[in-house]
């Protein structure tokens, strides 16, 4: 007797889609949580922050795609890393994986609370955040190519007014306006800054872990995250300057809807005009929000189906052929993050996973170009020079996370302990 293959995803996603998903899991980080490095570094100190996370981000890109066009599995950093260093490779990146997409949908449904509660002060935050993963667990669970289509169109709609406030905002522009106040440029306020710069691009890495669900991956994966890349890029920059340009950078810095409170100061408190803008907001984060519950599902169901989570992770609806039971349990991990954390602290520790997943990532591109008979379709441009750089970058990304926020280091840390234990006494492969 046969042991039952091991579940597979249905392949039906094209360039369109991975455009809409890379945007999608990374555009909230337009809309809120930036502006908390606002706080803490001031405009140009933030500014320069952003530049370097901006070129680390395009390095990372190329070597991931030539990751993810050599190993198309929907286990993406942790298939990578066991690729290229067994399985404490594969165990120490599926954990950090899952740290970073598990907490960034909490941040982002804090912030469709605040929104809505913006809107109308009789909408409550919390009730609002816990909703919303009742209502977008659902939607996933009928199917990835129903997502991706529900997707495209919100991230349209999203890019869209992004594109609409940067019009707006743009005439009232004045650059002394963007420095004033400033409290003068440190290294340590960069270095402090860092995790809110990785905001807003967090996420779209999410794309390789629906690798096994896109017709032909290899030509479509590298142009997916090319056009998502330089449409973020865009949309960073000139959200970042006609926010702070244009309004008051110092009432933005610490609140979870700045673009609808700058609306509000360049069009007038009482305009219709920002109360609609409020209302669209919630599109672009519907759209991240949406987006990485399909990267944490995905996530989960490859972790289950290697053996490191339990195998009933890796169950299948059998109508939509959607890891259902991964949907359940990383919403319910999410709604627990709810209850105990803040956004700004629940963006470090997600930004704490990422960044070392990504550092586990450009370790493993080097170490299976020395391994691989056979070289990826995409190769990354510049190698190694490029890739070598991208690595530094994410080492003092890494390296500043850890002395500014060191308490939250120690949660990040903590959880991995567990995590290694937990894998160690399961004796997993």
């Amino acid at each position: 007797m046969q042991d039952n293959p091991s579940p597979t995803l249905k392949r039906s996603l094209r360039i369109t889609h991975l455009w809409s998903l890379a945007v999608g899991l990374v555009i909230s980080g337009s809309y809120f949580g930036w502006n908390y490095g606002w706080d803490v570094a001031g405009p140009v100190g933030f500014l320069v922050a952003t530049l370097l996370v901006t070129i680390f981000y395009i390095g990372f890109i190329f070597a991931f795609t030539e990751l993810n066009s050599l190993i198309p599995d929907a286990g993406g950093p942790f298939a990578f890393g066991r690729a290229a260093f067994g399985k404490w490779g594969g165990w120490l990146s599926g954990y950090a994986t899952l740290v970073e997409f598990v907490f960034a949908p909490p941040a982002i449904a804090f912030a469709l609370g605040s929104y809505l509660n913006f809107l109308n002060p009789a909408y409550p935050v919390l009730p609002i955040a816990i909703g919303s993963f009742v209502v977008f667990t659902a939607i996933n669970w009928i199917g990835i190519k129903e997502s991706a289509r529900f997707n495209l169109w919100v991230t349209i709609l999203a890019v869209v007014e992004l594109l609409a406030f940067i019009g707006i905002a743009a005439p009232s522009f004045e650059m002394n306006r963007f420095v004033a106040n400033d409290p003068g440029f440190t290294w340590t306020g960069v270095f402090a800054a860092l995790p809110f710069a990785i905001w807003f691009y967090l996420g779209i890495e999410g794309v390789a872990m629906v690798s096994e669900e896109v017709i032909e991956p290899k030509r479509t994966i590298p142009r997916g995250y090319f056009w998502g890349l330089l449409t973020l890029v865009l949309l960073t920059f000139g959200i970042m300057f006609m926010a702070g340009g244009a309004a008051d950078w110092q009432t933005l810095r610490t609140i979870d809807y700045p673009l609808p409170e700058a609306m509000s100061q360049i069009l007038g408190g009482n305009s219709k005009w920002s109360r609609l803008f409020a209302g669209l907001g919630l599109f672009g984060l519907i759209a991240s929000f949406h987006s990485l519950i399909i990267g944490y599902a995905r996530q989960i169901f490859a972790l289950s189906r290697a053996g490191i989570l339990p195998a009933s992770l890796q169950k299948l609806n059998r109508r939509y052929q959607t890891p259902n039971r991964a949907l359940l349990v990383g919403s319910i991990i999410g709604i627990v993050c709810l209850l105990t954390g803040k956004t700004s602290d629940i963006i470090i520790i997600s930004a704490f996973g990422a960044v070392a997943m990504y550092t586990i990532s450009m370790l493993s591109l080097f170490r299976l170009r020395k391994k691989s008979e056979h070289p990826a379709h995409f190769q990354t441009p510049g190698y190694p020079v490029v890739p070598f750089i991208t690595l530094i970058l994410a080492l003092l990304c890494l390296i500043a996370l850890i002395v500014f926020n060191p308490m939250h280091g120690l949660i990040f840390l903590g959880g991995g302990v567990v995590w290694v234990g937990y894998l160690l006494i399961r004796k997993t492969p």
